[in-house]
């Protein structure tokens, strides 16, 4: 994704609520974001579970004919909280586990409407992106203009010099699918001078993600 030619996307991990929410839209949304990624042939990379927007866009794009990994904390799966994965399940010890190995297994990343669970997935990945660590896509399905106060405080803290402009440049927003799947394809990734110096190609993985955590306590 270096470089500033567009680049093909193979697979994309959603990451939503596991409620429906209170809009009908959403569910819509998420359907939908399921069809458009099986027309395309994406494979789709989720959190696991049948519940909510997350059942919505596993089911219709297994459904639809692309692969679904469903990557799980095996106590959630032990437990059955989330309901039957969708397509292929990968169990893992842990949470910290589940984000990393889905950023081992996508070229892309959206975030359709969903709670606190949500927003951490969000804001992790694009601490790393900012870091340097990797150079994926993160794109905000807004719909019905959910993510318009999000929005709204990125602006806020980059005015009040918190979060740097090339930072506040790794968030995509659309409106739909087909568009962000689009503006995904377009993105050309634009590291931090600053960020850009860090070699994190010192110890492994495991170790430069808990410094990312440890700098962010």
């Amino acid at each position: 994704m270096e470089g500033n030619s567009v680049h093909q996307i193979k697979s994309i991990c959603v990451f939503c609520g596991s409620n429906p929410g209170n809009n009908a839209k959403f569910v819509e949304a998420a359907n939908n974001l399921g069809k458009v990624l099986a027309k395309q042939k994406i494979h789709l990379v989720y959190g696991g579970g049948s519940l909510g927007l997350m059942g919505c866009v596993s089911i219709a794009t297994h459904v639809g004919g692309s692969q679904v990994l469903g990557i799980i904390p095996t106590s959630l799966a032990e437990g059955n909280f989330v309901g039957k994965i969708v397509g292929e399940e990968l169990r893992v010890p842990t949470m910290q586990d589940r984000i990393s190995k889905m950023l081992d297994n996508f070229d892309a990343f959206i975030a359709l409407p969903g709670g606190i669970g949500t927003l951490e997935e969000i804001f992790q990945i694009a601490s790393w992106a900012q870091l340097n660590i990797h150079h994926k896509p993160i794109g905000l399905l807004n719909v019905d203009g959910f993510f318009n106060k999000l929005l709204s405080f990125l602006d806020q803290a980059g005015e009040e010099n918190f979060i740097p402009h090339s930072a506040r440049q790794i968030f995509i927003f659309a409106s739909t699918a087909e568009e962000m799947v689009d503006k995904l394809e377009d993105f050309v990734y634009k590291p931090n001078p600053v960020a850009a110096q860090i070699d994190w190609s010192k110890g492994n993985s495991s170790k430069k993600r808990k410094m990312d955590l440890s700098l962010h306590l």
